[in-house]
């Protein structure tokens, strides 16, 4: 049974603040600190991210510094970064995560049992994450480096039946950048039932543009980057990014 249809209209150019309101930054990585947390915090408000994202523990501090009901989200990542935890920590994770104020969570699917045809483990881990933390939406991270393209497909089609809010390409961690090619695969299979979320690898507002294009609804970018991007759409003719790729 699919969800109800998340494709919207394709906008035809996007302001600095409608972009930021596409992008997601992040504080994830293990050497991230307190400072950092705070940095990032300061940042997503400032610029008005979505939302911004940061390890477990860090959680409730992200909470104390982003005001509720303002432009960006709190989030933190489950079963990051391998996707390898039994479903019951995933459970107690995402649980935990939001009685602690997330408003969404990125949970990394379990590549091993996908690439070992056990679906029925990948989608049973899947739904009770989904079922545990509702309303709370979940994003699932298929980490498009390790799969095969009928892996891919594969994994899309049971996140877009799991009651999850979006697919995800990847955790940003391994080297290989998300392509156009890929992201067609995942949308042509979700069909609209989930929203897409591309993370790794994005540095250009042409990428953002053509990923637009394709249906991509939210990204995952390293902030540096992010704001970089924001800036880069300011100083654009009109301060707009034209997303229909028919202008220069």
């Amino acid at each position: 049974m699919h969800n109800t249809r998340h494709r919207s209209p394709t906008p035809a150019s996007l302001s600095p603040r409608e972009l930021a309101a596409l992008i997601d930054i992040s504080a994830v990585q293990a050497f991230h600190t307190e400072a950092d947390v705070r940095e990032l915090a300061d940042i997503a408000v400032a610029e008005g991210f979505i939302a911004a994202h940061v390890l477990p523990n860090f959680v409730p501090l992200l909470r104390s510094l982003v005001p509720t009901g303002g432009l960006t989200l709190v989030g933190g990542p489950v079963g990051f970064p391998s996707g390898g935890h039994t479903t019951r920590t995933k459970v107690a994770e995402a649980t935990e995560l939001a009685a602690n104020g997330a408003q969404e969570l990125d949970m990394m699917i379990n590549v091993g049992r996908l690439k070992s045809g056990d679906l029925d483990y990948v989608r049973s881990d899947m739904r009770a994450v989904v079922e545990a933390i509702a309303p709370v939406p979940l994003k699932v991270i298929l980490e498009l480096a390790h799969l095969t393209d009928d892996e891919i497909r594969t994994a899309s089609a049971i996140v877009a039946e799991s009651g999850a809010a979006f697919v995800k390409t990847g955790t940003g961690w391994t080297p290989s950048a998300t392509t156009p090619e890929k992201l067609k695969l995942i949308i042509d299979t979700v069909d609209g039932a989930v929203e897409v979320k591309a993370s790794g690898g994005i540095r250009s507002l042409e990428s953002i543009a053509a990923m637009v294009r394709l249906g991509v609804t939210r990204f995952g970018i390293n902030t540096k980057v992010a704001v970089d991007l924001v800036r880069e759409c300011a100083a654009l003719p009109g301060g707009r990014l034209d997303v229909t790729g028919m202008a220069g």
